[in-house]
């Protein structure tokens, strides 16, 4: 239904603009830029409460709050006003007060929302001396730093938490003068259900909340001479150059330039974590198939996403029989290096130091799970570093990514990959990657590509039901649990139709993980201004472009991963293959543990 259109004035100008916009979406449609804090993503957070964005309107009684205040016919909005500027910059003096302005520390140096905002209202540092909020600073946990001391009251977090996820881990606490946003009762992330996903950290105007810096240990690494071995995400290649600049969706040479910045920063050998995603189809794919021959428990869910797996331990643990028992890719490529990799270059394992660079803050958690020590007790991966991190190790050393040529990731036994593991990175990829195996697995025929695109895309819920040798296999799949949890509330009661379902534990999956390159308008002046409608679209473009480049795109035609199993696995699901690549989960874990 087309809307009605509604005559607003703006600074004296007439404009033409659709019914049921607030004051601050009517005037970016007319050009102008209000600041703002709390707002974001469409309305999502708009509590009005941060009055960064206070206008004037002929005949209120007051300045109005423009990210809540509706339009209406023959409104008089004065943006610019002496009162209306002045009650804004004012209102970032207030916040500033209690700010701690450690700038030059801070991991969103750049990227900061409130500094940007100090900057377009002239706002004065200094104008307010008082009392400070007293702090809370959680950084014990491995994934997500908290830090209340540089916190806005905004409540991006808290509305991401609960509409993204479906959880609310995060809250407002205390009252007025002593109010906080954290777990409840001020608990350490640790020590909440939390995923640790990180999507919290990608709307946070500051560094109230950030991904836990762990570049410090691969330095260190390097330093006591550890073989310092570094693996990077699919995902990473379709985003990382945002962080020299490039457009979204920009494919000019990511992928090599990025190998030749990981060259160039020293590593001992710079691998492709797609080699791990093909290997986790070959054992994620027989497990599935032995389940449907054997009457195994169905539907089987892929265990990828270290946030969704952390999701099911608090909240779905009697589903664990349903769980594949396969680790994710890159855990698969670390147990991989410290065992067939170190035996056939004749390293100790202790040696190996193995870096891997994700998309997410969730896989953080991960590499310090017992569960995933598959070589006598050894770290199947040692550090994780997210996109984030990866572009700040390279800018501190000086490294001109337009001048970066293009390399090739190292080549000796891990070196190879498909297809099928580049689309990894975004939702819908490692179900279509373990389709193409398992129908030639069934058929002894290679599936023509696009029997398996009704799983790719942006939708809430994606099925496709494939029809295999004259037996019917139903397939779904979810991003972001406020989704995913449809699909697991069914097989909870014993109504889901599926065979095996995908569940990513964010929303598109690893292109908009939370260790990812942070979308906001205000820090990208050359994208279009519906690039947050866009951008996963965008960086899931790249991958599927790269996909379709590559003359192998089938995790089971991967001569390296042919060879793997030829000489040291064995078969999938074998008993070597189970003992370092297939994990475990908890199923007391307990939500909110005693202090």
């Amino acid at each position: 239904m087309e809307k009605k259109m509604l005559n607003i004035k703006i600074e004296g100008i007439s404009y033409q603009v659709p019914s049921g916009l607030t004051i601050m979406e009517a005037a970016k449609l007319c050009g102008y830029d209000i600041p703002h804090l709390c707002t974001f993503e469409n309305g999502l957070c708009s509590r009005g409460s941060c009055r960064v964005c206070l206008v004037e309107v002929t005949g209120a009684r007051g300045l109005i709050a423009s990210c809540v205040y509706p339009i209406n016919e023959g409104i008089d909005i004065h943006i610019n006003s002496p009162k209306a500027l002045s009650a804004r910059r004012t209102s970032v003096e207030l916040l500033l007060s209690n700010h701690n302005k450690n700038c030059q520390q801070c991991l969103k140096n750049g990227k900061c929302e409130l500094l940007l905002a100090a900057q377009q209202t002239g706002a004065r540092d200094g104008m307010y001396i008082g009392q400070k909020s007293e702090d809370t600073i959680d950084e014990v946990g491995p994934g997500i730093v908290r830090d209340t001391s540089k916190c806005v009251l905004c409540g991006r977090c808290v509305e991401t938490c609960k509409a993204l996820q479906g959880i609310g881990i995060l809250g407002f606490q205390k009252r007025g003068f002593k109010t906080i946003v954290g777990p409840a009762d001020n608990r350490a992330f640790k020590d909440s259900p939390c995923m640790q996903c990180g999507q919290c950290t990608l709307v946070c105007p500051t560094g109230a909340l950030m991904e836990k810096d762990d570049i410090s240990k691969v330095d260190e690494a390097i330093k006591l001479g550890k073989k310092v071995i570094v693996q990077t995400a699919p995902a990473i290649r379709a985003t990382i150059a945002e962080e020299f600049g490039e457009k979204i969706g920009s494919n000019n040479g990511n992928t090599g330039k990025m190998v030749a910045a990981l060259h160039r920063l020293g590593f001992y050998r710079v691998f492709d974590t797609n080699f791990g995603a093909d290997l986790t189809i070959m054992e994620e794919g027989t497990e599935l198939l032995n389940r449907i021959s054997q009457g195994g428990v169905l539907p089987q869910i892929t265990s990828c996403s270290p946030g969704w797996i952390n999701y099911m331990e608090y909240y779905y643990s009697d589903l664990i029989p349903n769980m594949s028992t396969c680790k994710s890719p890159h855990e698969m490529e670390g147990a991989i290096i410290k065992s067939y990799f170190a035996k056939t270059h004749n390293i100790d394992p202790k040696d190996i130091f193995v870096v891997s660079i994700m998309p997410c803050t969730a896989k953080k958690t991960e590499c310090v799970r017992p569960q995933n020590a598959a070589n006598d007790g050894l770290a199947d991966v040692d550090v994780v570093l997210t996109t984030r991190e990866l572009a700040r190790m390279i800018k501190r050393s000086g490294i001109n990514w337009q001048m970066l040529p293009e390399e090739q990731f190292d080549n000796d036994l891990l070196g190879q990959y498909s297809g099928a593991g580049v689309i990894f990175g975004v939702t819908g990829g490692v179900m279509e990657a373990a389709l193409r195996t398992a129908y030639f697995k069934l058929t002894g025929k290679e599936a023509g590509f696009l029997d398996f695109k009704a799983v790719r895309g942006q939708k809430d819920i994606k099925e496709a039901t494939l029809n295999i040798n004259g037996k019917e296999i139903k397939v779904a799949v979810a991003s972001g649990m406020n989704i995913a949890h449809k699909l697991l509330d069914e097989i909870r009661e014993g109504k889901s139709p599926y065979a095996f379902i995908e569940i990513m534990g964010c929303p598109g999956g690893c292109i908009n993980g939370g260790g990812q390159p942070y979308v906001k308008e205000c820090f990208l002046p050359n994208e279009k201004p519906n690039i947050r409608e866009t951008y996963r679209k965008l960086r899931a473009k790249v991958l599927y472009t790269e996909d379709e480049r590559q003359t192998i795109r089938q995790s089971h035609n991967n001569p390296d991963i042919i060879k793997l199993y030829k000489d040291y696995l064995g078969e999938p699901c074998g008993e070597k293959s189970h003992h370092l690549l297939h994990t475990t989960y908890n199923k007391d874990r307990v939500r909110f543990p005693k202090k």
